[in-house]
Protein backbone atom coordinates (compact mmCIF):
# COMPACT_ATOMS: atom_id res chain seq x y z
CA UNK A 1 0.00 0.00 0.00
CA UNK A 2 2.42 2.64 -1.19
CA UNK A 3 0.03 5.11 -2.85
CA UNK A 4 -1.43 7.74 -0.60
CA UNK A 5 -4.95 7.58 0.74
CA UNK A 6 -7.29 10.32 -0.42
CA UNK A 7 -10.56 11.34 1.21
CA UNK A 8 -13.56 12.58 -0.73
CA UNK A 9 -17.19 13.37 0.03
CA UNK A 10 -19.46 10.38 -0.45
CA UNK A 11 -21.98 10.07 -3.25
CA UNK A 12 -25.29 8.19 -3.23
CA UNK A 13 -23.69 5.40 -5.26
CA UNK A 14 -21.31 4.69 -2.33
CA UNK A 15 -24.20 3.07 -0.45
CA UNK A 16 -23.29 -0.50 -1.40
CA UNK A 17 -19.82 0.00 0.08
CA UNK A 18 -20.68 2.08 3.14
CA UNK A 19 -23.92 0.59 4.46
CA UNK A 20 -22.65 -2.94 5.27
CA UNK A 21 -19.68 -1.37 7.07
CA UNK A 22 -21.98 0.97 8.97
CA UNK A 23 -24.09 -1.90 10.29
CA UNK A 24 -21.05 -4.07 11.02
CA UNK A 25 -19.63 -1.19 13.07
CA UNK A 26 -22.69 0.04 14.95
CA UNK A 27 -24.47 -3.33 15.37
CA UNK A 28 -27.15 -3.06 18.07
CA UNK A 29 -27.47 0.70 17.48
CA UNK A 30 -28.30 0.04 13.83
CA UNK A 31 -30.96 -2.46 14.81
CA UNK A 32 -32.53 0.02 17.22
CA UNK A 33 -32.27 2.91 14.77
CA UNK A 34 -34.03 1.01 11.99
CA UNK A 35 -36.36 -1.17 14.04
CA UNK A 36 -34.87 -4.21 12.32
CA UNK A 37 -34.53 -7.71 13.74
CA UNK A 38 -31.47 -8.69 11.69
CA UNK A 39 -28.39 -7.04 10.29
CA UNK A 40 -29.60 -7.72 6.74
CA UNK A 41 -32.92 -6.02 7.44
CA UNK A 42 -31.15 -3.05 9.05
CA UNK A 43 -28.91 -2.72 6.00
CA UNK A 44 -31.96 -2.66 3.74
CA UNK A 45 -33.41 0.26 5.69
CA UNK A 46 -30.04 2.01 5.83
CA UNK A 47 -29.63 1.74 2.06
CA UNK A 48 -32.82 3.77 1.66
CA UNK A 49 -31.66 6.40 4.15
CA UNK A 50 -28.09 6.64 2.81
CA UNK A 51 -29.21 7.98 -0.58
CA UNK A 52 -31.58 10.55 0.95
CA UNK A 53 -30.44 13.92 2.31
CA UNK A 54 -31.30 15.23 5.76
CA UNK A 55 -30.74 12.23 8.04
CA UNK A 56 -27.98 10.85 10.23
CA UNK A 57 -26.83 8.20 7.73
CA UNK A 58 -27.10 10.30 4.57
CA UNK A 59 -24.24 10.28 2.09
CA UNK A 60 -24.07 14.03 2.79
CA UNK A 61 -22.46 13.24 6.16
CA UNK A 62 -19.94 10.70 4.87
CA UNK A 63 -16.34 10.95 3.64
CA UNK A 64 -14.79 8.00 1.81
CA UNK A 65 -11.11 7.05 2.04
CA UNK A 66 -9.73 5.46 -1.08
CA UNK A 67 -6.51 4.47 -2.75
CA UNK A 68 -6.29 4.06 -6.53
CA UNK A 69 -10.09 4.30 -6.71
CA UNK A 70 -10.64 1.48 -4.18
CA UNK A 71 -12.79 2.40 -1.17
CA UNK A 72 -11.01 1.53 2.07
CA UNK A 73 -13.16 3.09 4.77
CA UNK A 74 -15.35 6.00 5.70
CA UNK A 75 -16.03 8.68 8.29
CA UNK A 76 -19.63 9.62 9.08
CA UNK A 77 -20.08 12.84 11.06
CA UNK A 78 -22.01 16.06 11.53
CA UNK A 79 -22.40 19.04 13.83
CA UNK A 80 -23.75 17.84 17.16
CA UNK A 81 -26.31 20.63 17.20
CA UNK A 82 -27.92 18.95 14.16
CA UNK A 83 -28.29 15.53 15.85
CA UNK A 84 -31.94 15.86 16.83
CA UNK A 85 -33.02 16.97 13.35
CA UNK A 86 -30.91 14.30 11.64
CA UNK A 87 -32.46 11.60 13.83
CA UNK A 88 -36.07 12.71 13.26
CA UNK A 89 -36.45 10.73 9.98
CA UNK A 90 -35.54 7.58 11.93
CA UNK A 91 -38.08 8.41 14.63
CA UNK A 92 -40.72 8.81 11.91
CA UNK A 93 -39.64 5.50 10.34
CA UNK A 94 -40.00 3.71 13.68
CA UNK A 95 -43.40 5.24 14.41
CA UNK A 96 -44.51 4.22 10.91
CA UNK A 97 -43.70 0.63 11.89
CA UNK A 98 -45.74 1.04 15.10
CA UNK A 99 -42.57 1.05 17.17
CA UNK A 100 -41.59 3.62 19.79
CA UNK A 101 -39.66 6.45 18.16
CA UNK A 102 -37.05 6.41 20.93
CA UNK A 103 -33.89 7.41 19.11
CA UNK A 104 -31.31 8.93 21.44
CA UNK A 105 -29.31 11.56 19.59
CA UNK A 106 -25.63 11.11 20.25
CA UNK A 107 -23.95 14.34 19.14
CA UNK A 108 -23.54 17.17 21.63
CA UNK A 109 -23.95 20.89 21.04
CA UNK A 110 -20.61 22.60 20.46
CA UNK A 111 -18.90 19.60 18.86
CA UNK A 112 -18.55 18.07 15.43
CA UNK A 113 -19.64 14.51 16.10
CA UNK A 114 -17.95 11.44 14.63
CA UNK A 115 -20.91 9.10 14.39
CA UNK A 116 -19.11 6.19 12.71
CA UNK A 117 -15.59 5.44 11.56
CA UNK A 118 -14.97 2.17 9.72
CA UNK A 119 -12.16 0.66 7.69
CA UNK A 120 -12.26 -2.54 5.66
CA UNK A 121 -10.47 -5.52 7.16
CA UNK A 122 -7.79 -5.49 4.46
CA UNK A 123 -7.02 -1.81 5.06
CA UNK A 124 -6.77 -1.95 8.86
CA UNK A 125 -3.39 -1.17 10.33
CA UNK A 126 -2.31 0.97 7.37
CA UNK A 127 -3.21 4.44 8.67
CA UNK A 128 -6.59 4.69 6.93
CA UNK A 129 -8.51 5.31 10.15
CA UNK A 130 -6.03 7.99 11.22
CA UNK A 131 -6.28 9.63 7.78
CA UNK A 132 -10.07 9.66 8.01
CA UNK A 133 -9.94 11.19 11.49
CA UNK A 134 -7.95 14.10 10.02
CA UNK A 135 -11.12 15.10 8.18
CA UNK A 136 -13.04 15.66 11.44
CA UNK A 137 -11.18 18.78 12.68
CA UNK A 138 -11.35 20.26 9.18
CA UNK A 139 -15.12 19.81 9.14
CA UNK A 140 -15.45 21.17 12.68
CA UNK A 141 -13.41 24.25 11.85
CA UNK A 142 -15.41 24.85 8.67
CA UNK A 143 -18.55 24.94 10.83
CA UNK A 144 -17.07 27.22 13.48
CA UNK A 145 -16.58 24.47 16.06
CA UNK A 146 -13.48 23.99 18.19
CA UNK A 147 -13.84 20.36 19.18
CA UNK A 148 -14.61 16.93 17.78
CA UNK A 149 -16.50 14.38 19.84
CA UNK A 150 -17.25 10.69 19.55
CA UNK A 151 -18.53 7.77 21.57
CA UNK A 152 -16.53 4.57 21.87
CA UNK A 153 -17.99 1.50 23.53
CA UNK A 154 -16.06 0.20 26.51
CA UNK A 155 -13.65 -2.49 25.36
CA UNK A 156 -13.52 -1.31 21.74
CA UNK A 157 -9.90 -1.39 20.60
CA UNK A 158 -10.50 1.69 18.42
CA UNK A 159 -10.14 3.72 21.63
CA UNK A 160 -6.36 3.35 21.24
CA UNK A 161 -6.51 5.02 17.82
CA UNK A 162 -8.58 7.88 19.22
CA UNK A 163 -6.14 8.42 22.10
CA UNK A 164 -3.20 8.47 19.65
CA UNK A 165 -5.06 11.06 17.59
CA UNK A 166 -5.43 13.41 20.57
CA UNK A 167 -8.86 12.47 21.91
CA UNK A 168 -9.40 12.43 25.67
CA UNK A 169 -12.17 10.81 27.68
CA UNK A 170 -14.51 13.53 28.90
CA UNK A 171 -17.40 11.52 30.32
CA UNK A 172 -19.20 8.19 30.27
CA UNK A 173 -22.59 7.67 28.64
CA UNK A 174 -24.94 4.72 28.59
CA UNK A 175 -26.98 4.11 25.44
CA UNK A 176 -29.22 1.10 24.99
CA UNK A 177 -27.72 -0.55 28.04
CA UNK A 178 -24.15 -0.26 26.69
CA UNK A 179 -21.42 1.86 28.30
CA UNK A 180 -19.49 4.32 26.15
CA UNK A 181 -16.75 6.85 26.72
CA UNK A 182 -17.50 10.28 25.29
CA UNK A 183 -14.15 11.36 23.90
CA UNK A 184 -13.23 14.89 22.84
CA UNK A 185 -10.47 16.27 20.64
CA UNK A 186 -9.96 20.00 21.06
CA UNK A 187 -8.82 21.83 17.96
Amino acid sequence: MTESVTVRPARPDDAAFAVPLIQATIGHIGLALTGAATDAEAQGVMLEFFVRPGNRLSFQNVWIAERSGEALGFLLGYAGVDSEALDEPFREHLRGRNLPGNVVSEGQHGEWYVDTLAVTGAARGHGVGARLLQEAPAQATAQGLDRVGLLVEHGNRAAKLYLRQGFEVEAERVLGGHAYDHMIHRI
